[in-house]
């Protein structure tokens, strides 16, 4: 690995495996520390995709094309993402050339301060590479210059590896064509595998007692139960997860303390039963009981749901919402909102004022407040229509766009199809919350519907790995749908 002390090597001479270039300091890179370090040619679509890319490369080098550069300057100019990704990742590669120490074709050390984790160098092309683009390939494409780079790089250094790496698909596969080594940027997925997503619920194993039983200690404090296990899966548990155990004695409690040795287990309260009903609705199934005692839990100012369409997550967290604000007057109102994404062909710009424009994305809404509004059979036509106004006077609908700045100080948040927002803007939604404000965050990661965003690098599937184990957050991913038997057919087999 490389050290802020060594001396940068030259453009040319780019260490490689099978010789070390002489340099000044009293350090050098080894032979084989040539040939463990990797040199990184990146496209443009990885910097405007997350300009921090330049510190993610740990001890390997970077280089980038003067076309890349070229590339960042055209797409620079407007209040897009994309504009605002260029000109930070610019401002980046001013910062780090403008520490550089010697000559910048030599190299120039990554590693600005003890924050940074790179501690490779960035080569940036300083003389005219021609004469590399294949035949077959147009000159007067950026990409493919790119290529041609990678191309003269691999001729140069035969013992190293130079790998591509871009967003673009037909850019890697053009790259594997002619043989070259290209790659995806993957460091702004969370998890490679979206089945190892936090579920937030365990099955204990049936030999569970037998394996932590011993010196159980029981306790009842409010109406709850509490147990004290102690085991080997004591250490495995994270806060505010759900276990549960069926058979004979089922047990459905939620770890309220884990240590290296033992865990404190609290019995749930059961929301299937008509008695513990939500503004009218009870749950269905398990999840959809361990959903709603984390909706209705006040010592729980972050929750999220993920599940497929049908299983309750909206009503589930409207009718909470609304036993909070209207009847507990816990919080002040409810805001909803969520990202203005079109299934199909976008119908154009929308009539009215801010909440005028967000209704036709707010069907959702609609759907679930007629459902909630009809569990009240005994008040007649006149009392629900005048509940209903009650209930739409208590509930905002705000667009993502004017999120920026604001703080919402005794609000019950709703943030629906949260699969669509990438991790900047789930960021910038969760720190408008101000004190006694509740945050949920809804969505189906298998329904993404932003073209740049996959499973593994959505918003939703960032939060609940980052909050997993806080002790005022919870996660539930509901299995069951609950909406009718097609719909869950269409679920399935579709």
């Amino acid at each position: 690995m490389l050290e802020p002390s060594d001396s940068p090597p030259a453009l040319n001479n780019i260490p490689a495996a099978d010789h070390e270039t002489p340099m000044p300091s009293s350090r050098k890179r080894s032979a084989h520390d040539q040939s463990l370090t990797k040199l990184f040619v990146l496209d443009t679509n990885v910097l405007m995709h997350d300009p921090t890319s330049l510190f993610r490369f740990a001890e390997h080098d970077i280089f980038i094309p003067i076309m890349t550069l070229e590339e960042l300057d055209n797409n620079k100019k407007g209040m897009s993402e994309v504009a605002r990704n260029a000109r930070q990742a610019s401002r980046y590669l001013d910062d780090i050339v403008s520490h550089a120490v010697g000559e910048i074709k030599r190299g120039i050390v990554l590693k600005r301060h003890d924050a940074d984790t790179a501690t490779g160098r960035l080569f940036l092309q300083t003389e005219a590479i021609n004469g590399h683009i294949p035949a077959s390939l147009p000159i007067g494409k950026a990409d493919n210059h790119i290529i041609g780079v990678v191309m003269f790089l691999q001729k140069q250094h035969p013992q190293r590896q130079v790998i591509l790496v871009s967003k673009d698909i037909n850019m890697r596969i053009k790259a594997h064509a002619l043989g070259l080594s290209a790659e995806d940027y993957f460091n702004d997925k969370v998890l490679e595998d979206t089945d190892l997503l936090y579920t937030g619920v365990r099955a204990l194993p049936a030999d569970f007692w037998d394996q932590h039983g011993h010196n159980v200690e029981s306790w009842k404090k409010e109406g709850r139960t509490y147990y004290r296990v102690r085991g080997p899966l004591c250490q495995s548990l994270m806060l505010n997860e759900f276990v549960y155990q069926e058979g004979e004695r089922p047990l459905y409690a939620m770890v309220k303390e884990v240590t290296a040795k033992a865990a404190v287990f609290e019995t749930v309260r059961d929301y299937t039963h008509a008695k513990n009903n939500v503004w009218g609705i009870t749950a269905r199934n398990r999840e959809q009981n361990f959903a709603l005692n984390l909706l209705m839990n006040t010592e729980i100012d972050f929750v999220s749901l993920l599940g497929q369409a049908g299983t309750g997550k909206t009503l589930m967290t409207l009718a909470a919402g609304l036993m909070h604000t209207l009847e507990t007057k816990l919080y002040s109102e409810i805001i909803m909102t969520r990202v203005t994404v079109p299934v199909g062909e976008d119908i154009g710009f929308l009539p009215g004022t801010e909440e005028e424009k967000m209704t036709p994305w707010m069907g959702a809404l609609e759907d679930n407040l007629d459902v909630l509004n009809k569990t009240d059979e005994d008040a007649g036509d006149w009392g629900r229509a005048a509940t209903r106004d009650l209930i739409r006077s208590r509930i905002k609908v705000k667009s993502l766009n004017f999120m920026r700045g604001r703080t919402f100080i005794r609000k019950y948040l709703i943030i629906d199809e949260a699969q669509n927002l990438t991790p900047k803007q789930m960021k910038t939604l969760i720190t408008r919350a101000g004190p006694g404000t509740k945050v949920v965050c809804l969505g189906n990661i298998a329904q993404i519907d932003t073209p740049y965003l996959t499973e593994g690098s959505s918003g939703l599937t960032y939060v609940v790995d980052r909050f997993k184990g806080w002790a005022h957050s919870g996660h539930v991913t509901l299995q069951r749908g609950e909406r009718s038997r097609l719909a869950d057919h269409a679920a399935e087999n579709l």
